[in-house]
């Protein structure tokens, strides 16, 4: 979301004209910044919306001729998506507070800049970042300006896993980060909170979804109390850790310098972080509705890692076992079909008008589906070799 790289001509994510209905009150933000940001003063501010988020709203700020020396400032501004009624989902607080403990502890997180706790000012607590600029990955294949053969996708996935690996590397207890979740008993909150979430939000009938999480339910109830060697570390989990939301070197796209929308996170069990992943990682021999999501199909192209093939590797990298990878997948697919059914519910409701929101429900049965399919077949890559 917060990529605008002078060297990737046509790449996604520059920002453009904010949507009607998301609009922010640039002169209380104006006289705000320049009451709390040393050398920022009240004069007129640009305003434009990244455009490919789905949850929290990401604005580009920029104040031009504002430091010394005439050059223009700018930052990122993230808030709460108008219409929401799921507050713990969009707390900027929280996520303001887990950037700023992460700064010495993971590089890749941005530097958080300023945060406001006055709604009067923009209607909701809002906070600003440092901008990454780089290149991020959205649907279909790369950019023209990134040109990736099969060697620098198998490169890329691979720093992808490490990257993730790292992150729940973290100690959690020596960076502060312990507070910001309860690990005991997180498996079974998350399970039945999204499915909880998924029931509540429900707009149409969607019962691959709703066997989905009755399996896992079951799963859940049948596993054995004992968890494996290395899995129930306590870890920091991103809970949207995905290829569009990291920032890429534009001169080394393989290598990773960022990594966004820490909204989710929390301190729990690393598997179903992976999980989460997972859900969002596209394969060659998926269903079409799968490879047809608007998310990187990077993954399904030669070269990169297959879903089997991120569990060996991060298996690796941590020195954690990941005992059931059907599970964590299904956990996943019903995690996801539960945020966008959310999305979609307030699409319906009126609450955003926002188009790429109307076409979310053939997506949300594709969780379903790719839910099933791990099921049935005992197996998270779905191909005839696999």
């Amino acid at each position: 979301m917060i990529c605008d790289p002078a060297s990737a001509a046509g790449a996604p994510d520059r920002p453009g004209p904010v949507r009607p209905g998301e609009e922010l009150d640039r002169g209380a933000l104006a006289r705000y910044l320049s009451e709390h940001l040393d050398g920022i003063g009240a004069g007129d501010l640009d305003v434009l919306q990244f455009g490919s988020g789905y949850s929290n709203l990401t604005y580009l700020v920029r104040q031009s001729a504002a430091a010394p020396g005439g050059e223009s400032v700018e930052w990122v501004l993230r808030r709460p998506p108008f219409g929401s009624s799921v507050a713990t989902a969009h707390d900027m607080a929280r996520e303001h507070r887990i950037l700023s403990r992460l700064q010495g502890v993971y590089p890749k997180a941005p530097r958080p800049v300023l945060f406001c706790d006055d709604p009067a000012v923009l209607g909701a607590p809002f906070y600003l970042m440092e901008r990454l600029r780089g290149i991020i990955l959205r649907g279909g294949s790369a950019p023209a300006a990134v040109e990736l053969d099969a060697d620098a996708r198998r490169r890329l996935t691979e720093a992808f896993v490490d990257a993730f690996a790292e992150l729940h590397g973290i100690d959690v207890e020596a960076a502060g980060l312990a507070d910001l979740g309860r690990p005991e008993g997180y498996v079974e909150r998350q399970v039945r909170g999204w499915t909880e979430r998924f029931l509540a939000a429900k707009t149409d009938e969607v019962p691959e979804v709703e066997r989905a999480a009755a399996w896992l339910a079951e799963r859940l109830a049948a596993r054995e109390t004992g968890e494996t060697t290395g899995t129930a570390r306590p870890a920091l989990l991103h809970n949207d850790f995905k290829l569009d939301n990291l920032v890429l070197d534009p001169e080394q796209p393989t290598r990773i310098v960022g990594v966004l929308d820490w909204e989710m996170a929390t301190v729990g069990e690393a598997p179903m972080d992976l999980g989460s992943s997972l859900a969002y990682w596209i394969a060659a021999d998926d269903p079409p509705e799968l490879r047809h999501a608007p998310v990187p199909r990077l993954t399904a192209e030669p070269g990169s890692l297959s879903r089997s093939e991120v569990v060996t590797r991060y298996e690796r990298s941590t020195g954690r076992t990941i005992d059931d990878p059907v599970f964590y997948f299904v956990y996943g697919q019903l995690k996801l079909a539960g945020i966008l059914q959310q999305i979609y519910a307030r699409y319906k409701k009126g609450a955003t008008r926002d188009p790429r929101f109307a076409g979310l429900l053939p997506l949300i049965r594709a969780c379903g589906r790719a839910a099933g399919l791990a099921i049935s077949r005992d197996r998270i890559d779905f191909g005839p070799s696999s």
